[in-house]
């Protein structure tokens, strides 16, 4: 990361790529050793050190959320690093901005609060260690000037810095000089411990910007986007949140696996990058292999050599592959037509293997297959603060989607991983003789009310039920990922699940639980190795059996999400929840009463 300020130039330290997406993306806030600063809009961005990811099938997904005029997805910028601290490689990185730009110093008999911008504070930069980066106060202590910790939010995306002198001085901002003091007593740091003093002897309790009484005490928003630089009109209510809060920047994300587009290492590669070649297949063979080499993507394709790359070149021209459907909302259903099919697959990207199922496991499985190598591309396109993006369907409307760049942005960033996966396909017929069981729609009738009253009450457009199928294979994934952290050495929240069921679809039923890393060799293999016959069997055993008791049973299995307007049923942190890195739907639709017999319930549970 560094500082885009033009007085203050400096690298104030470092993310990884899946950072940028998941947890400090355009818009949020980064607590840094000495620092607090937000990441810039991607007006601010300089592309010249950043690579290009093609992604066909996620770019046209984009496109479908944020217009035509999206045109790339981009990674990163970034330079190895040298030995040189001075070196282009300091230089380039994510542009990041102070925030809040109201700071406090920390030597406990000073307690100054005031703007980084004013006369007392003073920057220290230092090359050789950015994490001590840092503004100083003038005081007799020369204290380290820490970052105010509140800060306000709305619900349409905006933040802003909270308005000291407007809440000290009780509705009005004086023009005057005034000295304000922050003062925490206690040990417990909750706000009514806090207090704000102006030198002119007004003083507030933090506890009167919080709740009810902060209505009275805080301004309307001002529509301010500090990682964009703008402001616009708002008619909500602020929020004051604490800084660092966790509700204060959730990502928007579309995430697609690379599918293989044909079965040989050169016409995959071909294919991929079919969008620039396609403009050298009519020409002259000496002509076409000399641009060939020019091209973006000679470099990966340079190792199959310049004979079998234009072979394939004339090759792919010759005889184009069927179109594809044109659905650009739907990654689900290409990415299951592959899994579920019966051709086996050895690229770069994407390498698979069937495995014998378990022999407990035939009478609802399907078929087992072992991803050994896959690579996952995620692209950020907005994100929201206050309350997570609503999962609706593919395709739904994005109300609350705050902006990445000041005007439409012509591409987005993006982070590819690759790692290894398994895949469970659950019969058809099975399935389909539990759904219609009297057990199963007793229990939708409990679950499905829920859901649309969970709309109504966020005023949500009706939204299609998911279905008890849906559920069961939720259900079913958090139960075997818990085992499977347990066994493979990956924390859970590092395993991630894709649910195969949809309204559209009703052949769609399957489970990829899959690990995956930025590193551009993937993951080591320890996921797949529990996915065979072996090992799988008794993993199944071991998660159904957990998902039976809950260590807050009975209230867990007695929850009624009728009466709490939940999404979930018989589920909770001590049984279910996962991390927001491994669920796809926010720990919403899950439900142990559809996956097995509970204490509270008898029938519906498919294993039984």
């Amino acid at each position: 990361m560094t500082s885009s300020d033009p007085n203050h130039p400096s690298r104030v330290g470092s993310l990884r790529p899946s950072q940028l997406l998941h947890t400090y993306g355009v818009g949020s806030v980064a607590d840094l050793p000495n620092l607090s600063v937000i990441t810039l809009g991607l007006d601010h961005w300089d592309l010249s050190a950043a690579r290009e990811i093609t992604e066909d099938r996620l770019l046209a997904a984009v496109r479908a959320r944020l217009g035509d005029q999206v045109e790339r997805l981009w990674h990163p910028p970034h330079l190895p690093e040298t030995p040189d601290v001075f070196g282009q490689w300091a230089k380039v990185g994510v542009p990041v901005g102070l925030f809040p730009t109201w700071l406090r110093c920390s030597e406990p008999g000073c307690n100054y609060l005031g703007r980084a911008d004013a006369q007392p504070f003073g920057f220290v930069h230092d090359a050789y260690r950015p994490d001590r980066v840092r503004y100083l106060h003038n005081c007799s202590k020369r204290g380290v000037a820490v970052p105010a910790r509140f800060v306000l939010a709305c619900d349409n995306g905006h933040l802003d810095d909270f308005p000291w002198l407007y809440f000290v001085h009780r509705g009005t901002e004086p023009t005057d000089d005034h000295v304000l003091r922050l003062y925490e007593t206690g040990t417990t740091g909750e706000v009514a411990n806090v207090r704000v003093e102006c030198s002119c002897g007004m003083k507030q309790s933090m506890a009167q910007a919080v709740g009810l009484a902060a209505a009275a005490t805080l301004p309307r928003c001002r529509g301010r986007h500090p990682h964009l630089g703008t402001f616009e009109d708002c008619d909500q209510r602020p929020r004051t949140l604490v800084l660092g809060a966790t509700n204060s920047w959730f990502a928007m994300q579309l995430r697609a696996f690379s599918l293989p587009q044909a079965t040989g290492q050169v016409e995959h590669a071909v294919a991929e990058y079919w969008g620039v070649l396609s403009l050298l297949a009519g020409l002259d063979e000496t002509i076409g292999k000399s641009l060939m080499r020019s091209q973006a993507c000679w470099p990966e394709l340079s190792r199959h050599g310049e004979d079998e790359v234009w072979r394939a070149i004339r090759q792919h021209a010759d005889s184009p592959p069927d179109p594809a459907p044109d659905d650009t909302h739907d990654l689900r259903t290409p990415e299951w037509d592959v899994f579920s099919g019966r051709e086996e697959y050895d690229l770069d990207d994407f390498t698979t293997r069937r495995e014998t199922r378990p022999k407990d496991a035939q009478t609802w499985l399907e078929n087992v297959l072992l991803v050994t190598r896959l690579r996952e591309v995620a692209a950020l396109y907005g994100f929201t603060r206050i309350d997570a993006p609503e999962w609706g369907e593919p395709g739904a409307q994005d109300v609350r989607r705050a902006r990445l760049s000041v005007e439409a942005p012509t591409w987005v960033p993006c982070a590819e991983m690759r790692g290894e996966g398994i895949f469970l396909h659950f019969k058809e017929d099975v399935l389909a003789s539990w759904e219609r069981s009297d057990e199963v729609r007793r229990r939708t009738a409990k679950l499905e009310p829920a859901h649309h009253e969970w709309r109504r009450r966020r005023q949500l457009d009706p939204d299609a039920w998911p279905g008890a199928r849906y559920v069961l294979l939720h259900t079913f994934a958090h139960a075997l990922i818990r085992e499977l952290a347990l066994e493979s050495g990956y924390s859970a929240s590092g395993i991630g699940e894709r649910i195969y069921a949809t309204n559209e679809r009703r052949d769609m039923a399957g489970v990829l639980l899959y690990t995956a890393a930025p590193d551009s060799e993937g993951t080591l293999g320890g996921l797949v190795r529990l996915g065979e016959k072996e090992n799988l069997g008794a993993l199944i055993r071991r998660a159904l059996d957990a998902a039976r008791l809950c260590s807050s049973d009975p209230l867990c299995s007695e929850h009624d999400p009728t009466e709490h307007g939940r999404l979930y049923g018989a589920a909770c942190h001590a049984c279910l929840f996962a991390s927001e890195t491994s669920c796809e739907r926010g720990n919403q639709y899950l439900d142990r009463a559809l996956l097995v017999d509970t204490l509270a319930s008898s029938g519906p549970g498919f294993f039984r």
